[in-house]
């Protein structure tokens, strides 16, 4: 499952797919090992039926400043219940077994990965069948420590860009970025109110003429309307906040964590395909 044709080749063939349909995208986050190992197993496997194109599994850290509280909060169920970076790295192995074209992408943060070891966490990555990284606080002037690295073993290196990220700095941020381009749409934390559709059709439309890579856009968004507002103009819209809360909620109401995820990314998955058919007979 490693190497570069593989890993890259999945997440570009997925939005040439997505452009080929006329259609939006989505990006599903979900916490690895939340509520536990078993349920988070059963959320992975089920979120291509549903119709997540592409999947961001977060890797639980302690200490996750860009993250509001409901992605912590997720982060701190998957610890409790024993989650390591190893066990993300089995879950992925055992979503490849049922699923060898839905992109799979690690999202999180430097410090598990350098104390697992970097070298030995990209083997082990590209064996699982991991196809690129979201690694949010390493800078590109850091690219040295894990950009590099990743892109030699074959995993794209997908990069963040915000509202604050202007014309001098975006040259900077597209060094060595592959796979897609995650735009922020707000300045702040995870599960934050998002911005309007005139402000993000704007933002998408200045990074669309510094790269041709794919734009996907998160944070803020909750609903199927606001992924399909997203959906109208960018490749994607990424939600994750109102996922794992969907998880909260069940835990809550003793209902059941699996189907309360599933539903809500069939719900989100037809905004963003009605979106851009939309668009397209406009």
């Amino acid at each position: 499952m490693s190497g570069p044709t593989n890993s890259h080749g999945r997440i570009e063939r997925r939005f040439a797919e997505i452009a080929d349909q006329g259609r939006g995208g989505l990006v599903a986050f979900v916490m690895a090992g939340d509520p536990d190992f078993e349920a988070a197993g059963a959320i992975l496997s089920g979120l291509p039926a549903a119709g997540a194109d592409v999947i961001e599994l977060g890797m639980p850290f302690t200490d996750p400043m860009a993250d509001g509280p409901a992605i912590q909060a997720a982060g701190q169920r998957a610890l409790k219940a024993g989650q390591t970076l190893k066990r993300t790295l089995a879950l992925v192995r055992d979503f490849r077994a049922l699923d060898d074209a839905t992109p799979v992408v690690l999202m999180g943060y430097y410090n598990p990965i350098y104390v697992y070891g970097v070298d030995r966490f990209l083997a082990d990555a590209g064996s699982a069948g991991v196809d690129g990284l979201i690694v949010v606080d390493l800078p590109p002037e850091e690219d040295v420590e894990l950009c590099l690295p990743a892109l030699k073993a074959g995993l794209s290196f997908i990069r963040l860009a915000t509202p604050t990220t202007d014309d001098r700095r975006l040259p900077t941020v597209l060094t060595n970025t592959s796979g897609f381009l995650y735009y922020v749409s707000i300045t702040g934390i995870t599960g934050a109110a998002g911005a309007g559709e005139n402000v993000i059709a704007a933002a998408v439309g200045r990074l669309k003429r510094h790269t041709s890579l794919p734009v996907a856009v998160g944070f803020g968004i909750k609903t199927p309307d606001q992924a399909a507002a997203v959906a109208r103009h960018a490749d994607a819209a990424v939600v994750g906040s109102a996922l794992v809360e969907r998880v909260r909620a069940a835990l809550d109401d003793g209902g059941d964590p699996v189907a309360a995820v599933l539903d809500l990314v069939a719900a989100l998955a037809d905004g963003v395909r009605r979106a851009r058919l939309v668009k397209t007979k406009g």
